[in-house]
Protein backbone atom coordinates (compact mmCIF):
# COMPACT_ATOMS: atom_id res chain seq x y z
CA UNK A 1 0.00 0.00 0.00
CA UNK A 2 1.43 3.42 -0.90
CA UNK A 3 1.99 6.18 1.66
CA UNK A 4 -0.92 8.36 0.51
CA UNK A 5 -3.36 5.45 0.75
CA UNK A 6 -2.10 4.55 4.21
CA UNK A 7 -2.44 8.15 5.39
CA UNK A 8 -5.99 8.42 4.02
CA UNK A 9 -6.87 5.10 5.70
CA UNK A 10 -5.41 6.24 9.05
CA UNK A 11 -7.19 9.59 8.69
CA UNK A 12 -10.52 7.78 8.14
CA UNK A 13 -9.85 5.59 11.20
CA UNK A 14 -9.02 8.64 13.35
CA UNK A 15 -12.10 10.46 12.06
CA UNK A 16 -14.26 7.46 12.92
CA UNK A 17 -12.81 7.20 16.44
CA UNK A 18 -13.47 10.89 17.12
CA UNK A 19 -17.02 10.40 15.84
CA UNK A 20 -19.16 13.48 16.25
CA UNK A 21 -16.58 15.40 18.32
CA UNK A 22 -16.11 18.99 17.18
CA UNK A 23 -13.16 21.31 17.50
CA UNK A 24 -13.58 23.50 20.53
CA UNK A 25 -14.93 26.93 19.61
CA UNK A 26 -15.78 25.98 16.02
CA UNK A 27 -18.24 23.76 14.21
CA UNK A 28 -15.38 21.92 12.48
CA UNK A 29 -15.22 18.16 12.80
CA UNK A 30 -12.42 17.24 15.21
CA UNK A 31 -10.37 15.56 12.49
CA UNK A 32 -9.37 18.94 11.02
CA UNK A 33 -6.93 19.39 13.91
CA UNK A 34 -5.04 16.08 13.51
CA UNK A 35 -4.92 16.63 9.74
CA UNK A 36 -3.33 20.06 10.22
CA UNK A 37 -0.87 18.62 12.74
CA UNK A 38 0.08 15.88 10.27
CA UNK A 39 0.44 18.36 7.42
CA UNK A 40 2.72 20.57 9.51
CA UNK A 41 4.85 17.57 10.51
CA UNK A 42 5.04 16.59 6.85
CA UNK A 43 6.78 19.86 6.08
CA UNK A 44 9.70 18.47 8.12
CA UNK A 45 9.55 14.67 7.69
CA UNK A 46 8.09 11.95 5.51
CA UNK A 47 8.55 9.25 8.15
CA UNK A 48 5.28 7.32 8.03
CA UNK A 49 4.98 6.53 11.76
CA UNK A 50 5.34 10.23 12.60
CA UNK A 51 2.66 11.22 10.09
CA UNK A 52 0.29 8.48 11.24
CA UNK A 53 0.89 9.28 14.92
CA UNK A 54 0.11 12.93 14.18
CA UNK A 55 -3.27 11.85 12.79
CA UNK A 56 -3.86 9.63 15.83
CA UNK A 57 -2.28 11.78 18.54
CA UNK A 58 -5.53 12.51 20.43
CA UNK A 59 -7.26 9.15 19.94
CA UNK A 60 -6.17 7.46 23.20
CA UNK A 61 -6.73 10.65 25.17
CA UNK A 62 -10.08 11.77 23.74
CA UNK A 63 -11.91 8.62 22.63
CA UNK A 64 -12.76 5.17 23.95
CA UNK A 65 -10.40 3.56 21.44
CA UNK A 66 -7.72 1.37 23.02
CA UNK A 67 -4.05 0.92 22.26
CA UNK A 68 -4.80 -2.64 21.10
CA UNK A 69 -7.46 -1.41 18.67
CA UNK A 70 -5.05 1.10 17.16
CA UNK A 71 -2.33 -1.53 16.96
CA UNK A 72 -4.59 -4.10 15.27
CA UNK A 73 -5.86 -1.52 12.81
CA UNK A 74 -2.34 -0.40 11.88
CA UNK A 75 -1.11 -3.97 11.42
CA UNK A 76 -3.63 -4.40 8.63
CA UNK A 77 -2.15 -1.43 6.75
CA UNK A 78 1.59 -1.21 7.44
CA UNK A 79 4.61 -3.22 8.49
CA UNK A 80 4.89 -4.49 12.05
CA UNK A 81 7.82 -2.16 12.91
CA UNK A 82 5.96 0.89 11.58
CA UNK A 83 2.76 -0.10 13.41
CA UNK A 84 4.66 -0.55 16.69
CA UNK A 85 6.49 2.75 16.26
CA UNK A 86 3.25 4.60 15.48
CA UNK A 87 1.49 3.20 18.56
CA UNK A 88 4.52 4.06 20.69
CA UNK A 89 4.47 7.66 19.46
CA UNK A 90 0.72 7.96 20.16
CA UNK A 91 1.32 6.65 23.69
CA UNK A 92 4.15 9.14 24.23
CA UNK A 93 1.78 11.95 23.21
CA UNK A 94 -1.09 10.84 25.45
CA UNK A 95 -1.39 12.81 28.68
CA UNK A 96 -0.63 10.73 31.75
CA UNK A 97 -1.32 13.32 34.45
CA UNK A 98 -5.04 13.73 33.91
CA UNK A 99 -7.62 14.84 36.45
CA UNK A 100 -9.40 11.47 36.50
CA UNK A 101 -6.21 9.65 37.48
CA UNK A 102 -4.78 12.37 39.72
CA UNK A 103 -7.82 14.12 41.26
CA UNK A 104 -5.85 15.52 44.18
CA UNK A 105 -3.37 17.34 41.91
CA UNK A 106 -4.35 20.80 40.76
CA UNK A 107 -4.01 21.69 37.08
CA UNK A 108 -0.70 23.47 37.60
CA UNK A 109 0.93 20.46 39.23
CA UNK A 110 -0.52 18.06 36.63
CA UNK A 111 0.81 20.25 33.81
CA UNK A 112 4.19 20.57 35.52
CA UNK A 113 4.46 16.77 35.77
CA UNK A 114 3.30 16.41 32.17
CA UNK A 115 5.95 18.89 31.01
CA UNK A 116 8.64 16.91 32.80
CA UNK A 117 7.37 13.70 31.20
CA UNK A 118 7.22 15.26 27.72
CA UNK A 119 10.75 16.61 28.08
CA UNK A 120 11.90 12.99 28.05
CA UNK A 121 9.85 11.58 25.14
CA UNK A 122 11.43 10.92 21.77
CA UNK A 123 12.37 13.70 19.39
CA UNK A 124 9.77 12.40 16.93
CA UNK A 125 7.01 12.65 19.56
CA UNK A 126 8.21 16.15 20.49
CA UNK A 127 8.08 17.16 16.82
CA UNK A 128 4.42 16.13 16.68
CA UNK A 129 3.77 18.00 19.93
CA UNK A 130 5.31 21.17 18.47
CA UNK A 131 2.83 21.00 15.57
CA UNK A 132 -0.01 20.27 18.01
CA UNK A 133 0.85 23.32 20.11
CA UNK A 134 1.17 25.50 16.99
CA UNK A 135 -2.25 24.43 15.75
CA UNK A 136 -3.87 24.97 19.14
CA UNK A 137 -2.76 28.61 19.40
CA UNK A 138 -6.00 29.60 17.68
CA UNK A 139 -7.40 29.57 21.22
CA UNK A 140 -6.07 33.13 21.59
CA UNK A 141 -8.76 34.24 19.15
CA UNK A 142 -11.53 32.04 20.50
CA UNK A 143 -11.15 32.06 24.28
CA UNK A 144 -8.76 34.75 25.51
CA UNK A 145 -9.36 33.89 29.17
CA UNK A 146 -8.38 30.23 28.82
CA UNK A 147 -5.69 31.19 26.30
CA UNK A 148 -3.86 32.98 29.09
CA UNK A 149 -3.50 29.63 30.86
CA UNK A 150 -2.97 27.40 27.81
CA UNK A 151 -0.38 29.60 26.11
CA UNK A 152 1.73 29.88 29.26
CA UNK A 153 1.58 26.08 29.62
CA UNK A 154 2.51 25.68 25.94
CA UNK A 155 5.41 28.09 26.40
CA UNK A 156 6.68 26.03 29.33
CA UNK A 157 6.41 22.83 27.28
CA UNK A 158 8.40 24.35 24.44
CA UNK A 159 11.05 25.48 26.92
CA UNK A 160 11.65 21.91 28.10
CA UNK A 161 11.01 19.91 24.91
CA UNK A 162 14.22 20.35 22.96
CA UNK A 163 14.74 17.05 21.14
CA UNK A 164 12.36 17.39 18.18
CA UNK A 165 12.81 19.19 14.89
CA UNK A 166 14.51 22.48 15.76
CA UNK A 167 12.92 24.46 12.93
CA UNK A 168 9.40 23.38 13.88
CA UNK A 169 10.12 24.04 17.55
CA UNK A 170 11.25 27.59 16.72
CA UNK A 171 8.15 28.07 14.59
CA UNK A 172 5.93 26.93 17.47
CA UNK A 173 7.80 29.17 19.93
CA UNK A 174 7.25 32.20 17.67
CA UNK A 175 3.57 31.32 17.25
CA UNK A 176 3.03 31.02 21.02
CA UNK A 177 4.94 34.27 21.63
CA UNK A 178 2.84 36.02 18.98
CA UNK A 179 -0.33 34.76 20.61
CA UNK A 180 0.88 35.88 24.04
CA UNK A 181 1.68 39.32 22.62
CA UNK A 182 -1.79 39.49 21.09
CA UNK A 183 -3.18 39.01 24.61
CA UNK A 184 -0.67 41.50 26.08
CA UNK A 185 0.89 38.74 28.18
CA UNK A 186 4.44 39.04 26.96
CA UNK A 187 6.57 42.11 27.49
Amino acid sequence: MDVETILKTVEAFANNTHGSQKRKYTADPYIVHPIRVMQMCREYTEHLPVLCAALLHDVLEDTLTTKAEIHNFLLAHMSVPFALETVDLVEQLTDVYIKDKFPRMNRGLRKQNEAERLSNVSGMAQTIKYADIFDNTDIAYNDPDFARIYLREANELLNVMKNGNADLRNRAIKQVESSLLRLNLLA
